[in-house]
């Protein structure tokens, strides 16, 4: 699947080096194609007040579309 930039999508895994959890919402800021591998996109995480916490990069299957059978929350960073 193609992502748009700027999209909203959900960690499927954690991401220990920034305190990220899988759940965690990014928004999509780059696109990565490859010919003979996995797509890879980079992330940016906000804190809930909007401030950037971590950019990241990840593959493909790293990710998921939001749905409309989930909800925010707010835990704290795990640093």
């Amino acid at each position: 699947m193609t992502y748009n930039l700027f999209e909203e999508v959900v960690l499927l895994r954690d991401i220990s080096e920034k305190g990220l959890k899988k759940g965690d919402v990014a928004t999509i800021v780059e696109h990565h194609p490859f010919a003979d591998g996995e797509d890879g996109y980079t992330l940016e995480v906000f804190n809930a007040l909007g401030d950037t916490i971590a950019v990241i990069t990840v593959s493909e299957s790293a990710i998921a579309p939001l749905t409309e059978k989930e909800i925010f929350s707010v835990r704290s960073l795990a640093v």
